[in-house]
């Protein structure tokens, strides 16, 4: 991945997004002939001069400060999330060890596959690099699907999201879910440009899928967090559930414990008891673990 273009593309677009009210500057006349801030508007904004600036916005990011990079967020009113990234494009730090560790299988450890079957009403997955999803429990293949009927690289949520129709019906506010998706995937693209699956699973996305092409275009970045999500099953109904994303300690530091719950009480939490009773009988299959 071209890391100069992507700085390019995404400083652009964080500012075509600013209105010139938006940060307390005037706004002369009714026709603008591009949308957002102005170059000259964004480099008096941060300090510096407007060919600084735009040697920055072409993808020259050579030997540019901290000092400037936090002064061009700050005018850009970027997020912490936003603001590392600006990071990772304009002062790349990828080293040997982590383009080998892209490149590595991701296992889950026994303990934590355990953990996945312990968790008997709590739908729960754990998820690798670029949204691979790697191990999962009974609740979760109940809520979101059989894992184990798909090939082990269709077992991702980006290629679950915009390229299974099902999808649509899982997640009533589905638009969310893939500004979610593409968002997530596009903060990995920043600090793992040279990850070759990443690159293969972009194309491969952006061939097949006109909405992802358009949402990849948009480089929206955020980290996945905690939140709720409103979920359509077809045997309980409609469910709003909180998810938490965890960071898994070890050696791997890219796998993500994601759970989901209903608050206590309520409609959802009812709905989620009554589906953790269907098939009670079937045993747990978290994915491959090792022996």
């Amino acid at each position: 991945m071209d890391l100069s273009s992507e700085l390019s593309e995404f400083l652009r677009t964080r500012r075509a997004r600013l209105k010139p009210q938006d940060v307390g500057l005037p706004e002369f006349g009714r026709h603008r002939r591009v949308p957002g801030l102005r170059r000259e508007e964004l480099a008096q904004l941060a300090g510096v001069s407007v060919a600084y600036y735009t040697r920055l916005e072409q993808g020259n990011g050579k030997n540019v400060s901290m000092e400037v990079l936090d002064s061009i967020a700050r005018a850009l009113r970027l997020s912490d999330t936003e603001r590392a990234h600006l990071t990772h494009l304009a002062k790349p730090t990828v080293k040997k060890r982590q383009r080998a560790a892209a490149a590595r299988p991701q296992k889950v450890r026994p303990g934590l596959a355990h953990l996945l079957e312990a968790m008997e009403t709590v739908p729960a997955f754990v998820l690798g690099r670029r949204g691979d999803i790697l191990a999962w429990n009974r609740m979760s293949r109940a809520l979101f699907g059989d894992f184990d009927s798909w090939e082990p690289h269709e077992r991702n949520m980006a290629r679950m999201i915009f390229l299974d129709p099902n999808s649509r019906d899982l997640y009533p506010e589905w638009e969310c879910k893939a500004v979610e998706v593409v968002s997530v995937l596009r903060l990995y693209a920043g600090m793992n440009p040279d990850d070759q699956e990443l690159l293969s699973l972009v194309g491969e996305l952006s061939v097949r899928s006109e909405e992802f092409r358009s949402l990849w275009a948009a480089h929206t970045v955020t980290d996945k967090g905690h939140g709720s999500k409103r979920v359509r099953h077809p045997l309980v109904g409609e469910m709003t559930l909180a998810y938490e994303s965890l960071k898994v300690s070890g050696d791997d530091p890219d796998l993500m414990l994601v759970t989901y719950h209903a608050e206590p009480g309520s409609a959802s939490a009812d709905a989620l008891r009554l589906l953790a009773q269907w098939g009670v009988d079937e045993p747990a299959k978290p994915a491959d673990v090792p022996e």
